[in-house]
């Protein structure tokens, strides 16, 4: 070599290790296949491909060289859509916050208003204020908090008492209210689905378009195992591909709309992704998402079930050692999510450490009526991981007593290795 990497490899030896020795419940998070890995180290990685694949009679690159890019983006659209039954999917998005960017520039201006999951509700930070939707909205004056006579036009769903579900009477009368410029639907702590037949109805009344932000539960929507929005009445699907859909780190906007409302509702969105969030969108990674695209037509409906299954499986166990679980009269969960109120434990921040040290990775998050980001009460857990390391409902009981011992203060680093060695093939289960 040229230049000594030795320390860099010993970097990536060691996260290798380490991980392989981990309980992995980050809900954002998934390990790709031998085959998706294997795809991504290629000569497509130094390649740009700007614009849309080139056609036998039509020149849509603003590059030369090509002509086998067009082929495998092509590939990754078509396999996509029949995956999904969406009309039109845009794969070029580098990350499911891309998508989000695209449909808001593509859709939204300054005073525009809109209606969102409000972020201790679960709502993704593109949503918020401060994300793009909120910056997008903006006008030259106004200022990114919410309420107020300078404050954005951006308003949050009204909630149910269980702060988990949307109030759909108060939902619907809001609307009537605003008349917002887009809804927004889909969460990034996301228990349970989302009233879509319900908003998208009296949408359509007023030429509301609805956007549906799948990022982390994809894999679910493709596995049949979850709501499926486009069916449903939402206007657009984003997502990312490499949370519960185990692909490379890329991000998708699907809809599926007739050519009337291609016009209207695609096109701008097109244009949201080239030139807007996405100029030469990571071609390596593309070969990855035709394989995991396959890898879930093969094998997605057992894998999606399998991860609710053991989603409510571990919070029921959870909850029964005395780690408190969010939604109990709901049944905690129906996607691959579980959150947990760790505030009798010193709070996210520090139980998310003290699991850390013990080798159970998550993350903190905000809880329904969390005021603090840097401060919140819960952990949100994700079990696609492991179930895709072969882990059951039978394990979960043996993963929940390891996460309450070391939320109690005991050590149970030895525990968690050996629970974690005898899962380390990967597979669909």
């Amino acid at each position: 070599m040229p230049v000594d990497i030795r320390d860099v490899e010993a970097i990536i030896a060691a996260q290798n290790e380490w991980r392989a020795q981990c309980l992995n419940l980050i809900a954002s998070e998934t390990t790709q296949s031998p085959a998706v890995r294997a795809v991504q180290n290629s000569d497509f990685m130094g390649r740009y491909a700007e614009g849309h694949p080139n056609t036998a009679t039509e020149t849509n690159r603003y590059y030369q060289g090509t002509r086998y890019i067009d082929e495998i983006e092509r590939m990754a659209q078509q396999e996509m859509s029949e995956l999904l039954g969406a009309r039109q999917v845009d794969v070029r998005p580098i990350s499911g916050n891309a998508a989000n960017t695209a449909v808001a520039l593509g859709m939204l201006r300054g005073g525009d208003s809109v209606i969102v999951n409000s972020t201790d509700a679960g709502g993704h930070i593109s949503h918020a204020a401060i994300g793009v939707f909120g910056r997008r909205i903006q006008s030259r004056g106004m200022l990114l908090k919410t309420g107020g006579d300078k404050a954005i036009p951006m308003h949050f769903w009204p909630l149910t008492a269980d702060h988990y579900h949307i109030d759909v009477p108060a939902a619907l009368a809001l609307i009537e209210q605003v008349k917002p410029r887009m809804v927004v639907l889909g969460k990034s702590l996301f228990l349970f689905p989302e009233p879509v037949n319900e908003i998208a109805a009296i949408c359509r009344q007023y030429e509301i378009p609805v956007l549906y932000d799948g990022a982390h539960v994809l894999g679910l929507i493709a596995g049949g195992a979850f709501q499926q929005p486009l069916r449903e009445g939402a206007t657009w699907l984003t997502a990312s591909v490499h949370k519960t859909f185990p692909g490379p780190q890329r991000g998708i906007v699907a809809a599926n709309l007739d050519p009337e409302q291609e016009k209207k509702y695609w096109q701008p969105v097109d244009r949201g992704v080239f030139p807007g969030s996405s100029s030469n969108h990571h071609l390596n990674t593309l070969p990855a998402l035709v394989v995991a695209t396959r890898e879930m037509r093969a094998h997605g409906a057992a894998y999606a079930h399998a991860t609710i299954a053991n989603a409510q499986a571990f919070a029921r166990a959870l909850d029964a050692a005395g780690v408190p679980v969010e939604a109990r009269d709901f049944g905690y969960t129906q996607s691959h999510q579980v959150a947990v109120n760790v505030a009798g434990f010193g709070g996210g921040v520090a139980a998310a450490q003290r699991l850390e040290a013990m080798n159970i990775i998550c993350n903190y998050n905000l809880l329904p009526g969390d005021a603090d980001p840097k401060a919140p009460s819960g952990l949100r857990l994700g079990v696609q991981e492991m179930t895709r390391f072969g882990m059951g409902p039978d394990t979960m009981g043996a993963l929940a007593e390891l996460m309450a011992d070391a939320l109690k203060g005991k050590d149970v680093r030895d525990a968690v290795v050996a629970l974690r060695a005898r899962y380390q093939e990967l597979g669909y289960q």
